[in-house]
């Protein structure tokens, strides 16, 4: 069964990270209050990014993955920009050896990225007939506004 994890945008300008199998489903329930505590309080919200992987436990895994990572580097995510993931996991204790030109840091993206990665800042904030004219969710994941990452 396939998985999708997901980076949405609260009303508050937080991000909400979450996996599920369904995601048109869930954008839904998120939308209507039903969703984690944080989406209910921070209503509406915006899909900005998903990836999509063969099987739901992978999807979840990533959630994790990404639940754990600053505003910074979810942005570089969100963006397009892998190749800023490295630089914005080092921790700042690191940097006091003269900062990111003295390290010795060339790891590819995560193993994590092996789902189908989907980039889009224009993405609908959840389905057909919200406040913004823009595709459909069906649409996006039919391969409309899919940005596919390559591993370096």
């Amino acid at each position: 069964m396939k998985g999708y994890m997901y980076i949405l945008e609260c009303s508050d300008g937080s991000y909400y990270t979450g996996s599920t199998n369904d995601l048109e489903r869930r954008l839904e329930q998120h939308q209507n209050g039903e969703g984690a505590n944080h989406t209910k309080k921070h209503l509406p919200v915006k899909l900005l990014y998903y990836e999509e992987f063969q099987r739901i436990d992978e999807a979840f895994y990533r959630e994790k993955q990404v639940q754990g990572w600053n505003r910074k580097k979810k942005e570089a995510l969100i963006n397009g920009n892998p190749g800023l993931l490295p630089q914005l996991a080092i921790a700042y204790r690191d940097l006091s050896n003269g900062g990111f030109e003295n390290l010795n840091h060339h790891s590819p993206v995560p193993e994590a990225h092996e789902g189908t990665i989907h980039n889009s800042p224009t993405v609908p904030e959840v389905l057909e007939g919200t406040i913004h004219n823009s595709p459909t969710v069906p649409e996006v994941l039919e391969g409309t506004t899919h940005k596919k990452q390559t591993n370096q």
